[in-house]
């Protein structure tokens, strides 16, 4: 993470830094009676991450947004045990230091953990770096890699089984992000009624069950600052679970944005996956479905779903800024986007 996507905290996003220092200086050695400086990470919609910058070292913390949430969502336990187990594993994990499930801490739960330095892209690269197509080849494919190496991953020896619930995860997903965008929906988007029915008639058997980070995006990634084709951390999992990896994909491509996509899409387009070089959506698929040892045949599924999580994504964090229990304007056009994705799965789908 860089210090240069933080901001002052936001007023609605403020906690007690004292009692969080005091609770952590109590778990973690070699911190001194100094409070920290503390920074907010703008980037990200859902859980809050903020940099605390002590004298001799950097951690972050994260805890959920105030306001109305998910029932799954925002689980502090879960998000940091899923790190804690997979770090082993698998390296890009970040080091997980202490977790606080006290909410009279702060008024949440939350957890700390160490920073890892290096390079997050956001929807354009930052000042002074350079990517020719070559390099953004070979970022893009890494990207698809590291994810392939996830999926990879048998969760009993990692110590998730827990997390899965068994065949039918496909089935699962479909019903509850239908359920979740009806109880977020708000008077200005629509209903996506015949997205969701599409949506329950061509859904497939589940392909594979492993472990899946659910919010596998460029702008989650960090890069070496020497190399910046080199993936060296992965942050936000907060989403994990056991899963189909074809879902996972699906989410993941909901996010990138290419070159000649429509103005609508280019516009809300958050990392610099447009970048001349950097592999199409249908590269990618090519590529992870021949390392996977998978058919693409049912792609327009996964496609499809993809796009209206990300809708119900959407919503929920828009339903928030609708009620009032946020002030970000960064979430306030977010229902327009929401009506778009509607008219796009349907193109796909081809019920409209």
């Amino acid at each position: 993470m860089t210090t240069e996507n933080t901001t002052d905290v936001r007023d609605e996003d403020l906690f007690d830094v004292h009692a969080a220092h005091e609770w952590l200086r109590d778990r973690v050695a070699g911190l001194d009676d100094s409070r920290p400086r503390v920074r907010q990470f703008s980037g990200g919609a859902s859980n809050l991450t903020y940099l605390l910058r002590y004298p001799h070292r950097d951690l972050i913390l994260r805890r959920p947004p105030a306001g109305r949430k998910a029932a799954s969502a925002h689980d502090m336990s879960r998000e940091f045990t899923v790190q804690q187990r997979l770090r082993p594993r698998f390296p890009y994990v970040p080091q997980m230091i202490a977790l606080c499930t006290d909410a009279s801490v702060i008024g949440s739960d939350f957890y700390v953990m160490e920073r890892i330095s290096g390079t997050i892209l956001r929807s354009d690269l930052p000042d002074g770096l350079l990517l020719g197509a070559d390099e953004a080849r070979t970022l893009s494919a890494a990207a698809v890699d590291r994810l392939i190496d996830l999926h990879r991953i048998d969760p009993s020896t990692v110590g998730l089984r827990e997390l899965g619930k068994g065949d039918g995860y496909v089935e699962r997903q479909v019903e509850g992000w239908a359920r979740r965008y009806t109880d977020a929906r708000t008077d200005n988007v629509g209903t996506f009624t015949a997205v969701i029915d599409w949506l329950r008639q061509n859904q497939p058997a589940d392909t594979a069950i492993t472990v899946i980070h659910n919010d596998y995006r460029l702008d989650n990634l960090v890069l070496d600052p020497a190399d910046p084709t080199r993936i060296i951390g992965i942050l936000d999992w907060e989403m994990a679970t056991l899963g189909d990896p074809l879902m996972d994909l699906g989410g993941a491509l909901a996010y990138w944005v290419q070159a000649d996509d429509d103005e609508v899409m280019r516009s809300a387009r958050r990392q610099p996956s447009h970048l001349p070089g950097m592999l199409t959506r249908r590269e990618i698929v090519e590529r992870y479905c021949t390392a996977m040892g998978v058919d693409d045949k049912h792609w327009p599924f996964y496609e499809v779903f993809g796009l209206f999580r990300l809708a119900g994504i959407g919503q929920q964090i828009y339903y928030r800024y609708h009620h009032g229990q946020t002030t970000n304007p960064a979430f306030k056009d977010f229902w327009m986007f929401i009506n778009y994705l509607e008219w796009r799965c349907s193109t796909i789908a081809g019920i409209g």
